[in-house]
């Protein structure tokens, strides 16, 4: 068998592993998106969030191996962020913005709306400028 042919293999081999992973990326995205929309609290969604699935800009190799990250785009009114994930021991793993990331083992309603929360402070303080200290309203 040739290298080639070992590649193709290997490729094929791992494919649904590789397939049940990203569609595990892309689930949490879409749900971090309705975490963003729900963040202001309940009867008060963000109507101007919007997801937009792309090619993670880091990654090499198409199909992306296993463990590789997975992006979107999400609009968050007048700015876009980054959101990269992957999968790493069972916990979403990733990175979103300037330098922000985070890792959740469960992605469930309330996780999300933290981690929610999380980025838009974040990107806040980012467009704040980093001398700057924001005040913030406690919830």
């Amino acid at each position: 068998m040739s290298e080639f042919d070992e590649l193709q293999a290997a490729i094929r081999r791992h494919a649904h592993e590789r397939q049940a992973e990203e569609r595990a990326c892309e689930t949490f995205l879409n749900a971090l998106y309705h975490a963003l929309r729900a963040a202001s609290g309940p009867g008060l969604p963000l109507n101007n969030v919007t997801l937009d699935f792309t090619v993670d800009p880091a990654n090499r190799l198409r199909p992306v191996p296993t463990g590789g990250f997975h992006a979107a785009w999400l609009r968050l009114g007048l700015c876009e962020v980054l959101v990269r994930v992957r999968r790493v021991g069972g916990a979403f793993q990733g990175e979103y913005g300037d330098g922000g990331s985070f890792r959740l083992e469960g992605a469930g309603e309330d996780e999300l709306i933290t981690l929610a929360r999380q980025m838009l402070r974040g990107v806040a303080d980012t467009y704040a400028g980093s001398g700057q200290k924001r005040v913030r309203r406690l919830n």
